[in-house]
This record gives structure tokens, sequence and C-alpha cells, in this order.
């Protein structure tokens, strides 16, 4: 035999299952295309038919009736219990006796390891399910928290895909539970911990977008926290805030700025017995809100969509090379972009262990950053300039016994101004520990580019350009300085931009700049926002013709960005242009001023109408002759380090100078204290903030208290009458057996009950029904909404209910609603399905109207769920139009699970008739959807299918 022959037979078998597996997905494809449209993007042999493509028991009967003309043989019948998968199906094709097929199913099974990527996932949810699901067991986090008092030690706690996803889905139900709205914004104000972790992937699970903010640090500057942070929750409309038990009272302050503020919460409130949530966000849907840096009256929520930060953690991987072999090591704070997004979602994304700890573990002991990456082994950490600064400064020799840095290949360099001085300090300091001087990389990004814009070339190290400051403070020029220059300018460089994204630089006529010209940094690319929420003014100044405006001063060399200062920082004196960054960090050095709190700016002279020039230094220095000679200093290093004196030195307490919750310089708001006469001027007391607090927690917890008696005093009284009504009517209605008798006698009962409960529902006039049989379909939110319904119909109008075929397992329902005349339904057993659709064929033959709930089911979770095709099927065969339906209020009242009502208003109102347009499956399909873009605004709930 051939060789050739023996390849073709050796490869035939497989050739014919993957034609097999084409064949089906193709005819899988069509009929969700046909079903729900949007989705034939998801089938795969793995997908489930009808969680992830939407076809229920009898989609899948036609399925099965496609698939048996395609192959010219039917499937077996266990294929309508049994397939749950299309590769499901080929299982049963390959047991019919086409053995070919084995091989397909080996070949298969799903490829990768504990190494590859979610290259195809489109959110930061399917990121997680897609780990969580191949590698349930790895360890993402190793949460390091608390001192041990016995060891000394700090405590870990490992973190799994498994677990955090698990954890997740119980909090995402617990929203729900709540009311929780997809698109609605949750507040999050606890500190880095395992809390924090689970809340956040809560909320996106639940639909929710996510607020970060930071929880208070400081009594001394706890009232403008909250004064700060009330602005945001109002910009950002959040309905809940999730924090830690201690700051309940300070967030029960920020009610009063924040009329959307449903409720505050704690973790420990948030759990929940998981359950299965329709909403699944969209690549185009904000991931979460990230409010700049010194958002204070004008806040800026950056925008971000999963698509932004997909693409960003895609692009900065690429540019350093990350495998999960990496081990990243942060004590970045998780509500600040580079900790957030850079530190934990690029963990995440890669599947390399974040070992993460909290900021002020770092700040009590800077060591232990440097003792983590080298007992883990860490390749990746960054930090902004300060931290290495003070590493390098502030560290004992005695510190450093035993750190081993070797294993650090990228020591990120960000978030704040890079010192040149910094990175040779760091680089010398930390070289005898095994530190590469390749490993110290300046980078830039920003919040409105999700996190990271540009990396310099792996390797490479730090590059810095010495340049003329003459030339760059009076023509904005980038000269390269002679050797043996004094009066210059170190700059670094930051990197080129990330793959698929740009760069450029303007002018003031917004014209591109060359190379060493100094002029306005401009970007975009995939990552960057589309805007600020709900802020226009700010986005529109944001975006200029397809580009976003950095708002930084910058010039190229060879494609690298080099940055020279904020434009909203630049100070403009005599004509020269002046950066405040370079002085700040000259006054910060002098012996006897803070270092660090130090802030430069412009105010306006009121009687010269001109600007001065303006230098805040914190001090402890109390000595008015050492206060004298500290205001003596500090301008004679004005004038080396810009050439001029300030025009007036502030010598401030300590906290005086205001900062971000990174630590960055609030230029803008220092200026607005000194020239409202606020700067350095004591606000009250810790122990008169501490008691105003204590009188807000004990105001809050009273009138949660309160609130809390009242629904369970009105849930009792709710129980208490249904019971003396519902008990009788159910009696009655048995023993009479007549569905008329019987609907008339629960029509008034339930009128009576709501009533009672103080929910009233307007009843529906007889003649507003149509003539002739029909079928009414409204939507199902709650236990109440058949009562609410029997309550708001005409008895005269005589709607049988449809109901589920489970109530046959409760006896007494049982016969109840079918002494009410109620037909009941198969969900699950396609086969038996179709028996039903034909009662309902028959029912509606004989003249009868039906009412009923095209979800099949309700949950918990808000929102119009996927309609079953019984009754499109049975309309379109019978000839018989729909009336479309919808209940308000039902969901809130009484939710899934919830046995406690809660008083809230109800409302029910019928809208379009529709009547079918064919008999066949198409028909059935176009009659569905139709009757869905009815009831959407009838119900006023969102799309679970959108």
């Amino acid at each position: 035999m051939s060789q050739d022959r023996q390849e073709a037979m050796a490869t035939g078998p497989v050739d014919a299952a993957a034609d097999a597996a084409t064949r089906l997905l193709r005819v899988v494809s069509l009929l969700v295309e046909e079903t729900r449209p949007g989705r034939a993007g998801r089938v795969a042999l793995h997908s489930h038919l009808e969680r992830d493509l939407g076809l229920d028991s009898l989609a899948r009967v036609e399925l099965l009736l496609r698939l048996g003309s395609e192959f010219g043989r039917p499937l077996p019948e266990a294929a309508l219990s049994e397939a749950e998968t299309p590769a499901d199906l080929l299982r049963l094709m390959d047991r019919a006796g086409t053995a070919t097929l084995r091989a397909t199913a080996v070949d298969l099974a799903p490829a990768g390891g504990p190494v590859s990527l979610p290259e195809q996932a489109r959110t930061l949810v399917e990121v997680l399910e897609w780990h969580a699901e191949r590698q349930p067991e790895r360890r993402h986090v190793l949460l390091y928290g608390d001192i041990d008092a016995a060891t000394g030690e700090l405590r870990c706690e490992p973190l799994s895909y498994g677990e955090l996803l698990a954890a997740a889905r119980c909090v995402a139900t617990a929203l729900v539970a709540r009311g929780l709205l997809p698109r609605q914004a949750v507040a999050l104000m606890l500190p880095t911990g395992r809390d924090y972790l689970v809340t956040f992937f809560g909320v996106m699970i639940a639909g929710g977008i996510p607020v970060p903010i930071y929880p208070p640090a400081r009594l001394a500057q706890i009232e403008d926290h909250l004064q700060r942070h009330a602005r945001i929750l109002a910009n950002a409309e959040a309905v809940f805030i999730i924090t830690v038990p201690q700051a309940k009272g300070v967030a029960a302050l920020l009610r009063a700025a924040a009329p959307t503020l449903s409720e505050v919460l704690t973790p420990d409130e948030l759990s929940a017995v998981a359950m299965p949530l329709l909403h699944r966000p969209a690549a185009t849907d904000t991931a979460f809100l990230q409010y700049t840096s010194g958002s204070t009256g004008d806040p800026k929520g950056v925008v971000l969509s999963h698509a932004n930060l997909l693409a960003n953690l895609r692009a900065m991987g690429e540019a350093v090379a990350v495998t999960a072999d990496d081990v990243f090591v942060s004590w970045l704070p998780l509500y600040h972009d580079m900790g957030l997004i850079g530190a934990w979602f690029g963990s995440l994304y890669f599947g390399m262990l974040l070992v993460l700890m909290s900021p002020l573990a770092f700040l009590s002991r800077p060591v232990r950053w440097l003792q983590m990456i080298s007992r883990h082994r860490g390749t990746l950490s960054p930090a902004p300039n300060f931290a290495y600064d003070l590493c390098a400064r502030k560290l004992a020799d005695a510190d450093l016994a035993g750190l081993d840095l070797s294993s650090w290949r990228l020591a990120l360099n960000g978030a704040e101004p890079v010192s040149p001085a910094t990175l040779q300090a760091f680089a010398d300091r930390f070289a005898p520990c095994g530190l590469r001087r390749t490993a110290i990389t300046p980078v830039y990004g920003l919040a409105e580019c999700s996190v990271g814009l540009a990396f310099p070339p792996l390797g490479r190290g730090p590059r810095i350009d010495v340049i003329e400051r003459a030339a760059l403070l009076q023509r904005r020029v980038a000269v390269p300085a002679a050797a043996g220059a004094t009066d210059v300018v170190r700059v670094p460089a930051c990197g080129r931009p990330l793959p698929r994204h740009e760069i450029r630089i303007v002018g003031d006529d917004g014209g591109e700049l060359p190379d060493r010209q100094v002029g306005g940094l401009q970007f975009r690319g995939p990552s960057a926002t589309s805007g600020y929420h709900r802020n226009p003014a700010a986005t529109q100044a944001l975006l200029r013709s397809g580009w976003l405006d950095s708002g930084d001063f910058a010039y190229t060399v060879d494609g690298e960005i080099y940055l020279t200062g904020r434009v909203k920082d630049l100070i403009i004196r005599g004509g020269r242009n002046l950066y405040p960054y370079e002085l700040e960090q000259a006054v910060g050095n002098l012996p006897g001023v803070r270092r660090g709190c130090v802030a430069v700016f412009a105010s306006n002279d009121p009687v010269n109408a001109t600007e001065r020039l303006i230098v805040v230094a914190e001090t402890r220095e109390e000595d008015p002759q050492r206060r004298d000679e500290l205001r003596q200093q500090i301008n004679e290093a004005a004038v080396t380090a810009i050439g001029l004196p300030a025009d007036e030195v502030v010598l401030a307490p300590p906290n005086s100078v205001l900062k971000t919750s990174s630590g960055k310089i609030r230029r803008n708001a220092s200026r607005e204290a000194f020239e409202s006469g606020q700067l350095g001027v004591a606000g009250a007391s810790p122990r008169q903030q501490l008691l105003r607090l204590a009188i807000a927690t004990g105001q809050a917890r009273a009138a949660d208290a309160g609130r809390r008696f009242a629904r369970r005093a009105y849930g009792a009284w709710c129980w208490t009458v249904f019971l003396l009504l519902g008990l009788p009517v159910m009696a009655m209605v048995i023993a009479l057996r007549s569905p008329a008798a019987g609907r008339r006698i629960v029509h008034y009962a339930a009128r009576i009950f709501l009533r009672l409960a103080g929910m009233p529902v307007p009843a529906v006039a007889a003649d507003t029904l149509p003539a002739g049989p029909h079928l009414l379909l409204v939507n199902h939110c709650s236990y109440l909404d058949s009562l609410i319904l029997f309550a708001a119909l005409p008895p005269a109008a005589a709607y049988g209910f449809v109901a589920k075929r489970e109530f046959v397992a409760q006896p007494l329902i049982h016969a109840f609603l079918r002494a009410l005349g109620t037909l009941f339904v198969e969900r699950f057993d396609a086969a038996k399905s179709v028996e039903d659709v034909d009662e309902i064929i028959a029912a509606l033959a004989c003249g009868q109207r039906l009412l009923l709930f095209p979800e099949g089911t309700f949950s918990r979770e808000a929102g119009l769920k996927p309609f079953r095709m019984g009754a499109f099927i049975a309309a379109v065969r019978a000839g018989v139009p729909v009336l479309v339906g919808g209940l308000r209020g039902t969901r809130s009242v009484l939710r899934d699970r919830s046995w406690m009502p809660r008083r809230g208003p109800l409302a029910f109102e019928t809208g379009a008739l529709l009547p079918p347009d064919g008999d066949d499956w198409a028909a059935a399909v176009r009659l569905r959807d139709a009757s869905r873009r009815a009831m959407l605004p009838l119900c006023g709930e969102h799309d679970l299918e959108a």
C-alpha cells in the first residue's frame, strides 16, 4: 500500500469528524441567529444550549429536527434530555453509529494549560470565569494583612480564582436582592483585602458599576474627605456604599449631598447563596468609574469600558513580555488606577501570582515591600517616585540584610513626576542586593488611557536627557546641554507608546511639533476613555478632533516621551514659563521643611492684576528667627532653581498643603485655600470630629433600626391579613370547583387584601380588553404577580392561567389553581412541552382567553428574562393574537426567596394586541420579538437579553 494511501486512511476519520462538527455548528448558528439575534458569535462546541445560546426546550426540538434533515438521519431521543452542548450532540450522533466522530470528540477537548490566556474574553468578568473554569485551585492573590501578635509576621491569606468567583457571585446575588440594577453605580470604600477584591467583582457580576474611593485614614482631614467624596457620589449617582463597619457613620454623613444613595452596607451584609444571574456585561459597558486624583468641586469620573481595560492590559503585557511565570508584588491602593488595573487586573488577566499588601503596611515599614519581592521572587513591581525615594533614603543598612532583589526585572516608576536623582539613588543603594540598573523603568500613563500609555524598551534602564534650563523656560525647546554645563534640567525618558496607541505633541495653534519642541501631549488608542461621567464640559475639553488631551507638557526624542510638567500647573511670570515641580523639590530638600509638603502656584495680585509666585512650605519650626532664615533659604533656592525669588513665602503647619489620595500636591486647591485665607487654618479638633462622627453614627443606626422594625411590622401585618383572607378563600374555591365563581371570589379578596396592605391596584375595565380568544402575556417578577392580576383584571374577562407543572408537587396549591381553571405546562421535558402546547392550542380553539408568563419563572434579579417559545408557537398555530401587559413594582415589594413584603407602588397596564403573521417557526420568533419590544416599556425593567 502506498504511503499516500496510508496517510489518507489515517486522516480520513478525523477529516470526516471535523466536517460533521462544522456542519453541526452551522445549523446551530443559523437557529441561534433566528431565535436570539446577536448570539450566533457565541456558538462553540462547548456552549451551553440554553444558558449561553438561549435555546429553550422547544427551540432544541426545532434544532434536532434541522439536524436530522442536515445529516439525513434522526438523532436519538436521548438528545432531548441529555444534550446540553453541541459537543453532546456530536457524541450522541456517534452513539447512533458514526464511529469516525469519536476521534473528533477527543480532538475537541479544550486546549491550553496553566499559561494560556483568555484572549477571546470581552470583559473582566469573562476573564475571571475563564481562569476559574480552567484552573480554579490556582492561587491568584496572596493577601498580606494584619500582623500576627504571636509571630510578628504579616498574616497571609491565599485566594484562588475559584474562590474569588464563588464569593463574588454570592455578593452579586445579595446586591441584586437589594434592588441593584444594571449600570447603577456602587461606591466601594474599603481597605485592601479580600472583601475589596470579592466585592468589586460582585458589583460587576451583578451588572453594577464599581466606584472605588478611599476610606478616611486621618481624623485631621475627615471633614475634607467627606466633603470631597460627597461630590463624587453625587456625580456617580451611587445607590450603595459598601464600607467597613467603623465607617458606616462616616458614610451616613454623605447621604445629604448624594440623594441617590439608598443604603450604606458592609461586606458582612452581602452574604447570600449564589444564584444564576442572566445579566452579562458587554465589552462596551462601563467596567468602573475612576475618579481622577484631586476631583473636588468638579468631579471627573473617567469612564472605562471592559474593552478599554482589556486593550490596555494586552498592550502592556506585550510591551513588557508578561508571562504567567511572573510574580507581581504590590502595595499600591486598589482605589488608584496603577494598583487596581496595573497590579490586580494585570495579574488576573495573565494568570500570574499577585502578592498584595496594603499601602499602610508599606508606609509603616517600607522595607516590607522589598522583603516581599525577595521572599516571593517578585519580577514585576511598580510604585510612584516617592516610594523609591523613601526606600533609598530611609532604610537602615540592617534592613538590607538578606534582601535578594535579583529576580526583580521591572521596577516601574510612574504615577507622579520621576526624579532622576531618585532613580540613581535607588539603583546605587540596592545594587548590593542584586538589583540590576536595567530593571529601573520610568513609565507614563494616566487614568484617561486606562492606566498605561508609554513604556521604554526592556532591559535598557533609565535614559536621562540633560537640557538647557533657559531654552526650556524661555523658548519651550529642549536643547541638549553642553558637557560641564551647570544651569541644566534633567528629564527622564518615559518610553514609547504602547502597541496600537499613538501620541503627538502639539503647539498652541494645535499644529504637531517636531522633536525637542515642548507642547501639549495628546494621545489616542483602544485604551482611551470616551469621556468623563456626567461632566460634558470636562469631556469637551478632553477630546480634540479624535485625540485626547493628556494635560501634560512634553517633548519627544526618537519617538520617546519626555515630560516637563502639567499644563494646569504652568506659571507664566514676566514672559517666562515656570514649572512648579522643580522648585518644590528644591525647597523640600531644605532642612526644616517637610519633604514632599511644598506647593508652588501662581495667585492673582488683587492690586496690580498680575500673577504672583507663591511658595507654601510645611514646617514644624516655631522660633521666629529660624523661620526668617528659612524664608531666606527658600528664596535663595527659588533663584537657583528658576532664576527669580518668590513673591510670597508661606510657612504653614503640618497638613496644610492639600494632597490627592495618591499623595500628589493639589496646587489649585491649595491656591484656593490661600486666596480664601483658609490655608493652615485649623479645623475642628479630632475630639470634636469624633463627637460629630459618633452622633452621626448613632443617628444612622437608630434610623436603620427604625426602618427594620417598620418593615417587619408591615410584613407581619400583610401576612396576618393574607392568612385571614387567603385560607377561607382557598377553601371556598376548592369546594365550589367552578372557575367562573372562583375567579370572582379571588378578584374581590385580592382587592381587599391590597387595600388593607396600602397597595391598591387600578382595575382594568372589561371593555378595554379584546374580545375573542387570545393570549395575555405578562412579565413575571414575584410571588405577588398572580394576586395582582386577579385584582386588576375583571372576573368577566374569564382569563384562565397557565402555570408550571411543578405545582403538582404542592397538593393544596395545585387543587386551588385547578379549581380556577388553570392549565399546567412542562418547562423542562421537551417532549412533554410539545404536548402542553397542543393543550393550549385546544383551549384557544374552544374560545378561551389564557394568561401566561412567557419568561416561565422569576428570580431576584431585575430585568426581563428570555422568553420561552411555547406561547408563541401556540399563538401562531392557533391563529390568535397576543395581548401584551406589564406589571410594575411587584419585584421590589416581594422578591424571590424573600418572605417579608415591603410597601411599594404597584401598577398593571396592557399594551399592544399583536396578531401572528404566519404559522411556522419563523413567525413564532417574530411574534416573540414583537411581544418583547412591546413589554419592555410596560414593565419598566431592562432587557436581560440586550
